[in-house]
């Protein structure tokens, strides 16, 4: 019997390009296993579309608790134009509501890096503002008005009426901000708290829960944000954020917004994590930020980083292999310095630079040799 570790770690391929990027991510894993002397047990499971599909759910109750009896989940995309009735009763999106709220998984962490090769052609923003991006955005993930009640519309047409609450406990402020808190202590320490504060009772609630506990870690500076101006600064100083934490709402917008400093949404991991432990680390699901993108499935055209770069998160923080999730963010580097790229990053180089612009499937081809050469860490180009 092998004394090597072993990890369990369910699948959720999804819809449009989420199972190609997936398969990527897997191949990259298991080099990743293979260099660094474990094992990983696979499940595949279906949710989103696809199970809507095949089994009239989201996601049925025994894949919810397969993927609970994991180590880990990596999910690839949910949804699609197939499934976009906002009307219907069964809809893609309730699958991540399911497993976030049937799993404990409450903190949704969405690091932006920045690549400056890359950035600096195909991101929206002066290259110069874009040097030393390094944020983490700490978004809060079942409560607020994505969980509160709503009424749907009612009436006759121009008297018709809608409603929805934004309703959030002292508690599930204070377990979301701890998180924030103890990620800015393992970072540069400045923790941003973003909140609309000026309006919302809420906010104001969270703000003060966030001055009460400033106190536990006075290592850790704290400063406020009205989100509408957090809006405007991500933009016009990216850099000056360390670890910026927020409600289920806010997160959702400013992580998509942080999103384009990088280029391309392809290029962005993010993990949902709860408070439950594993003999290895948090339980987690770790999934890309982009979306199912229908319009190029199945071509081999997807960019498989933010998979693949959220695999790399999932090693460290769920299966306590850091040393391997090292080497995998170093192997997509070097891949991007060696100037292989996917479509949606394709024109993003320097003048002098000899660009491969290929698929999926050989873009992990390329990491999974990069892995294997050795690739050692270091700052983006």
């Amino acid at each position: 019997m092998s004394d090597r570790p072993q990890y369990r770690i369910a699948t959720i391929p999804g819809d449009g390009v989420g199972p190609e990027v997936v398969a990527a991510a897997r191949r990259v894993v298991e080099a990743a296993a293979a260099r660094f002397a474990f094992d990983v047990v696979w499940s595949e499971h279906a949710a989103g579309g696809t199970a809507i599909d095949a089994y009239g759910v989201a996601i049925r109750d025994e894949d919810v608790a397969a993927c609970g009896a994991a180590d880990a989940i990596l999910l690839g995309a949910c949804g699609g134009p197939k499934w976009d009735n906002p009307k219907a009763t069964v809809r893609p999106e309730q699958a991540l509501f399911t497993l976030r709220g049937a799993l404990g998984l409450f903190a949704n962490l969405r690091p932006v890096t920045v690549h400056l090769t890359i950035a600096a052609s195909a991101a929206p923003v002066r290259p110069e503002l874009l040097r030393g991006v390094d944020l983490l955005i700490v978004r809060e993930l079942t409560g607020g008005l994505y969980f509160g009640a709503r009424e749907e519309a009612s009436g006759d047409p121009g008297a018709r009426h809608a409603s929805d609450t934004l309703p959030y406990s002292e508690a599930e402020i204070r377990r979301v901000v701890r998180v924030g808190f103890e990620l800015a202590r393992t970072r540069r320490k400045r923790l941003t708290s973003v909140d609309k504060a000026n309006v919302l009772a809420t906010s104001r609630l969270w703000r003060t829960i966030v001055e009460e506990m400033r106190g536990e870690y006075p290592d850790v500076e704290v400063g406020h944000q009205l989100v509408d101006s957090c809006a405007m600064l991500l933009i016009r100083q990216p850099a000056w954020f360390d670890v910026l934490v927020t409600e289920n709402l806010f997160g959702d917008i400013l992580s998509d917004e942080a999103g384009v400093l990088a280029g391309s949404l392809g290029m962005l991991p993010s993990a949902s994590l709860g408070e439950r432990r594993t003999d290895h680390g948090t339980f987690g699901l770790y999934e890309p930020i982009h979306g199912s993108a229908p319009d190029i499935a199945g071509q081999d055209k997807a960019n498989p980083i933010g998979t693949i770069l959220s695999a790399a998160m999932l090693m460290r923080l769920s299966l306590g292999q850091a040393e391997a999730a090292d080497a995998v963010e170093a192997a997509v580097n070097a891949t991007l310095d060696a100037g292989w790229r996917t479509g949606d990053i394709a024109a993003a180089g320097r003048p002098d630079e000899r660009l491969q612009v290929v698929g999926t499937t050989a873009f992990a081809d390329a990491v999974v040799d990069a892995l294997a050469a050795g690739a050692t860490a270091g700052v983006p180009a």
